[in-house]
């Protein structure tokens, strides 16, 4: 990195801090800090909801995630859209109505305390996990490949989250993830536009598409019903969709951005927005991961994106075979080279040759078997190293080919990312501890301040919480997958209990717990044995569904636990 690259990235982070710090300063009560005073006008609100849920797990992986796989993984959002409409219908007029919060004192006044504590518990588990991984991950990679500290890089990024968090809550959380979003968007279209500069000087847009997809790369539909395929059109529709209604719906790291609008009005309109900006939003950052992958086309490419795979086998008695496989690689990918170019010419005569398609098909087969070669050299040389890549392949194309100056501007976008759903993470935290199971607690008569003073001690406990988390974490496979496995295990239970709730008033307290107990339970034995210990690639199922199996199980198991206790009762007497 460049001085003029440390310039852009450290002025964008502190503007970022000292903005918000400053705008959203002497909050006095609770509502002011938690609700924002409900002064936040709808596209605030959209924004806001767009950056909690764009992490920097999102441009770090999503992008890596595309180079590999294609553009399949924008099926995961499909039912996103329909679920911001059930949002805005359902679960907003309810919760401005009761004026909640959080969305879990909603489920107090519908059943019970401790249906409410069990929601609450199970969202703080999963968000606590969520919230380290979201500062761990851009630290893990940056460390990797820029050779900074990752300790360091934990605690920096969780202590810059937590300096304006703490000081403006709510508010400054919202009022930071405008100018967060806009940083991270003007990366991103930068970025596009760089890399189709990159390309050889007659590439056009539509033949770069065209090369993609000869290599299986634009394959967006997948209209399989194998449950085993992680994404699909109807996982995404269904499973996607009951992820998306459970994380927006319920999850106060969400609920909060729009609670705290103007009014029930302007928190629709917000999610309205979200629901019609995200999936293209993910498209194209999709599309960059592709439009890489065809970059890499007519350059050099590392056989591992990781550097410290590179420097693991560099030590050990495996050096000479990797070697041999760089060779082997340097070779191929000037082959690639020349074939994709005199492709490209056909491309421009209106001419989809099938022999060069057949024969670009072929030269990613064998650079597949080269990287897999290389993968098990690694796994030989350290059996705990990360062999998976995907994270690295976008960082790894910004520190070697952006120009100065907008390095630092997309470390700053990866930055700005990680802090605005941290801080997203760690205000939500700090509420649903603070609301439901501190307030509900606590004996004797308390003022606004004490609880204003209570939610900050706990912005600043969840905020070390999260960097003692992100600083022993370990890297899973690709880190966006590893955030919706953690959410999928969670959520469905969770938005069962809310579906019960609003919709089936047969329903009582008891009932409620039981089945939404038994149903996590069972959901985590599904995971355990379908999906965690089977080998990569081969799980028994796709882990969208836990949404859907969780949310039907908590519904059905509580009408049959009403259904029972009310024949019991009827038999009695």
């Amino acid at each position: 990195m460049q001085q003029i690259d440390w310039i852009v990235l450290c002025v964008t982070l502190l503007f970022i801090v000292v903005y918000g710090v400053w705008k959203t300063r002497g909050s006095q009560n609770v509502e002011d800090y938690i609700l924002g005073s409900n002064e936040t006008p709808w596209w605030t609100v959209g924004l806001s909801v767009m950056a909690t849920q764009a992490s920097a797990i999102t441009f770090l992986s999503t992008p890596g995630q595309a180079y590999h796989d294609g553009m399949g993984f924008v099926q995961f959002y499909f039912g996103l859209p329909i679920a911001m409409v059930v949002i805005c219908y359902t679960f907003i007029p309810i919760y401005h109505k009761l004026r909640v919060f959080t969305a879990y004192e909603y489920l107090e006044q519908r059943f019970d305390l401790k249906t409410r504590s069990l929601a609450s518990i199970l969202f703080l588990v999963q968000r606590g996990l969520g919230t380290g991984l979201t500062i761990y991950a851009p630290a893990i990679i940056l460390s990797a490949l820029l050779g900074w500290n990752l300790t360091l890089m934990n605690v920096i990024i969780g202590v810059l989250v937590i300096i304006y968090t703490f000081a403006g809550g709510t508010k400054a959380v919202n009022v930071t993830q405008k100018q967060q979003m806009f940083v991270i968007m003007t990366g991103m279209f930068l970025t596009f536009f760089l890399i189709l500069h990159l390309l050889p000087n007659d590439m056009t847009l539509s033949n770069a598409l065209h090369i993609a997809g000869a290599n299986d790369k634009m394959d967006i539909v997948d209209f399989s019903y194998d449950p085993e395929t992680r994404y699909t059109f109807w996982s995404g529709i269904t499973g996607g969709f009951f992820l998306m209604l459970s994380y927006f719906g319920t999850d106060q790291s969400q609920v909060g951005r729009y609670l705290s609008g103007k009014s029930v009005r302007e928190s629709q309109m917000g999610l309205i927005m979200n629901g019609f900006l995200k999936v293209p939003m993910q498209f194209f950052i999709l599309l960059i991961g592709v439009m890489v992958f065809v970059f890499f086309q007519f350059n050099p490419v590392p056989l591992n994106f990781n550097p410290n795979n590179k420097t693991t086998v560099e030590n050990s008695k495996y050096r000479n075979e990797y070697r041999l496989l760089e060779n082997k690689l340097e070779r191929l990918s000037e082959a690639k080279k020349e074939i994709n170019l005199l492709y490209m010419d056909h491309l421009n005569q209106n001419y989809d040759n099938p022999i060069l398609r057949k024969e670009l098909v072929a030269l990613s087969s064998k650079e597949n078997d080269l990287r897999e070669e290389a993968r098990e050299l690694i796994a030989k040389a350290d059996p705990k190293s990360e062999t998976n890549d995907k994270d690295y392949v976008f960082i790894h194309f910004i520190l070697n080919y952006l120009p100065k100056g907008l390095i630092g501007l997309l470390l700053a976008v990866i930055l700005s990312a990680a802090m605005s759903s941290t801080a997203s993470g760690i205000n939500a935290l700090a509420s649903t501890t603070a609301i439901d199971i501190y307030k509900r607690n606590v004996k004797g008569h308390k003022n606004e301040r004490h609880f204003v003073n209570a939610t900050k001690f706990f912005t600043l406990m969840w905020g070390v919480i999260a960097i003692l988390f992100a600083c022993v974490g370990t890297l899973f496979e690709n880190l966006i997958q590893l955030v919706n496995i953690i959410g999928s295990i969670f959520y469905g239970t969770v938005l069962g209990i809310f579906l019960v709730g609003f919709y089936i008033k047969y329903v009582k307290a008891n009932a409620m717990f039981w089945g939404a107990a038994v149903s996590q339970s069972v959901v985590l034995y599904i995971y355990y044995f379908f999906i965690h210990i089977q080998p990569k690639g081969e799980e028994k199922l796709g882990y969208l569904w836990l949404n859907f199996i969780g949310a039907m199980l908590a519904i059905v198991l509580s009408v049959m636990a009403q259904t029972f206790v009310k024949s019991k009762t009827t038999a009695d007497a």
